[in-house]
């Protein structure tokens, strides 16, 4: 059997919930449907669907299995439907929306140098840290940290960015050095506000397999994570922040890492786009572009 049609598949088994609804969609015999289904299982030698006379219901590794099926199939259709629309150039307007953080560090010189590279794209990007409903706002790319939940989206997972704890030699001097997590309970941290409901914040640090958490404090919360920069610049608190942000200033001296035998979050980044229908030429140009540059 082919195994990209037995993923197809077993894909649509697992969204409609029986054999029989799946093969009157893909127009072939519920014994069929079971074959394709058996192939991967035997293939694999795991059970992906739990199946009884009433229901069917994914396994644990099913539904890991189904979403990484997802996305084969999708960049599959992508590759495919970049052969074809190779001699078509990208253009129109191509509206993005990311995390303010990553959108104005890591995205904002992509963007650039795309636009530079397709002259008949215009971009809109929009950065915030609420949640987008791409549907409803009409975004035809976007990025969010962790995991991707929304079924209705393609996700491509660029490289995570490893979170790190700084401050300048001036507050360090002051208020002295933090040497285990726990430390900073007692230090003027500040504080990135995911939402303006959130008052305190829990850094997380791991050393030797171990994870400790701690909840911080501090007179300084802020959405946008630069005045938080300017203000342990001046020597006002503790910051976290993405060590590909802060390595430069480090290196000046103008900022200390601390706990830095301890190894600190990474934030998973995903650059998303709707599933479904084929993307058209600018979204395939986007996508690649951005994987070239920050994917794995």
């Amino acid at each position: 059997m082919d195994r990209l049609t037995s993923m197809a598949v077993f894909i649509k088994a697992a969204e409609l919930g029986s054999f029989a609804a799946t093969a009157k969609a893909l127009d072939i015999s519920p014994q069929m449907v079971a074959k394709h289904v058996m192939y991967l299982e035997n293939r694999l030698r795991t059970s992906l669907l739990n199946r009884t006379t009433r229901r069917q219901k994914l396994t644990e590794i099913g539904r890991n299995y189904y979403e990484r099926c997802k996305i084969i199939l999708s960049e599959v259709e992508l590759a495919d439907s970049m052969a074809q629309d190779m001699r078509m150039q990208p253009k129109g307007l191509l509206r993005v929306t990311a995390p303010v953080i990553f959108g104005s560090s890591s995205l904002a010189p992509l963007v650039s140098r795309y636009l530079k590279q397709y002259p008949e794209v215009e971009i809109e990007l929009i950065l915030t840290d609420r949640r987008i409903d791409p549907h409803e706002e009409g975004f035809e790319v976007l990025f969010r940290n962790g995991e991707v939940k929304n079924s209705n989206l393609i996700a491509v997972p660029l490289k995570p960015a490893r979170i790190i704890a700084c401050a300048s030699p001036t507050y360090l001097n002051i208020h002295g050095v933090p040497k285990i997590p726990s430390h900073l309970a007692v230090h003027e941290c500040l504080i990135y506000l995911y939402s303006v409901a959130s008052r305190f914040n829990n850094w997380q640090f791991t050393l030797d397999g171990k994870t400790e958490k701690v909840t911080v404090k501090g007179r300084l919360r802020s959405n946008n994570w630069f005045p938080l920069l300017d203000a342990a610049l001046e020597g006002h608190g503790i910051i976290l922040g993405p060590e590909h942000l802060l390595s430069d200033i480090i290196k000046t001296g103008n900022l200390v890492q601390v706990l830095s035998n301890y190894q600190g979050q990474t934030r998973q980044m995903n650059l998303l786009y709707p599933s479904g229908l084929t993307p058209t030429s600018k979204v395939q140009s986007f996508v690649k572009f951005v994987s070239m540059e920050l994917g794995y």
